[in-house]
């Protein structure tokens, strides 16, 4: 279901993190700032809180208000608030109960009602890279628990529920896609087998040698300096299961080649969907996002104009 909190807030779990991992084990979130005065706090007394963390920072009013936001925060805020924090690279979110308890060490925990999750509604990993970075910055905060910037953007994420402009630029994305994959589908056989290389140099992929006019089985011999493979790429203009089959075969007599790039212009509408280890399968429309992704528009745009 949806999730629909009245107020957002990070909290870090133990100084360095070293609450991280039990409190997203056993489903709870923990607050340390140890004092004499948890009763106090559960009664809403806030007065010998307030003096006694003024006291322990000599007198920053400042900084003792602060502490006590904090603490307030933890106690008050109702079932229907946000929490999140971040462990192991991932965003993790949950709401908890009412209920402040104060365990041996002295710190205070409140137990989630249903666990933290890593996850949006949909299930897909909230991993940081895919979060705006006004989101994760958060983690720099000093302090255990404050606002979060973008707090309906953060509800969004969870929800499954793109920015209007994200989708306007991923509609315009796949329309472009889709155009890209015309234009590859109108270029001339020669072209196509130039676009091919061009795709795989721009990729990082090099070519130690153009083997198709000497050995049928081979159009291209290329080697990657970052993951030190080497590969061979078979293009095709048109390809049935059965060419794919007879190229997969003689792949896999040739032990000095890692993996295999099965390239074709027109093919079985099977053959798209055929898995076959240390082989890809590339038709026209994965080569449309790896022009995109490798900046051949242009060039493709140039050769079709």
């Amino acid at each position: 279901m949806p999730i629909k909190p009245e107020t957002v807030r990070f909290i870090k779990l133990g100084e360095g993190g070293k609450w991280e991992s039990s409190c997203i084990e056993e489903g709870t979130i923990r607050l340390g700032y140890n004092s004499p005065y948890h009763e106090n706090c559960l009664a809403g007394d806030w007065e010998p809180v307030r003096a006694y963390w003024l006291k322990y920072r000599n007198g920053n009013k400042r900084v003792a208000a602060s502490d006590v936001n904090q603490i307030r925060a933890f106690y008050e805020l109702s079932e229907n608030s946000l929490w999140v924090t971040f462990f192991k690279r991932k965003l993790y979110w949950c709401f908890a109960n009412n209920q402040v308890m104060q365990i041996e060490d002295g710190s205070r925990i409140r137990h989630t009602l249903e666990g933290w999750s890593c996850k949006d509604i949909n299930g897909n990993n909230l991993t940081i890279e895919n979060l705006d970075g006004r989101i994760s910055k958060v983690q720099g905060f000093r302090g255990t628990i404050c606002a979060v910037e973008l707090p309906q953007y953060l509800e969004n994420k969870i929800n499954s529920i793109p920015q209007p402009e994200i989708q306007t630029a991923k509609d315009n994305l796949e329309s472009l896609r889709e155009s890209v994959e015309k234009l590859i589908q109108g270029l001339w056989w020669k072209d196509f087998e130039l676009l091919v290389d061009l795709i795989f140099s721009q990729s990082g992929w090099q070519r130690l040698s153009v083997l198709g006019q000497t050995d049928k089985d081979i159009d291209l011999d290329v080697f990657s300096p970052v993951t030190n493979r080497r590969a061979f790429i078979q293009v095709k203009s048109q390809a049935s299961n059965e060419v794919f089959d007879a190229c997969v075969a003689s792949f896999s007599t040739m032990e000095q080649f890692d993996e295999m790039y099965f390239v074709v212009h027109s093919c079985d509408a099977t053959l798209r969907n055929r898995i076959v280890n240390r082989v890809s399968i590339f038709d026209t429309k994965k080569l449309s996002e790896l022009v995109i992704n490798a900046g051949l528009v242009s060039w493709l745009i140039a050769k079709r104009s």
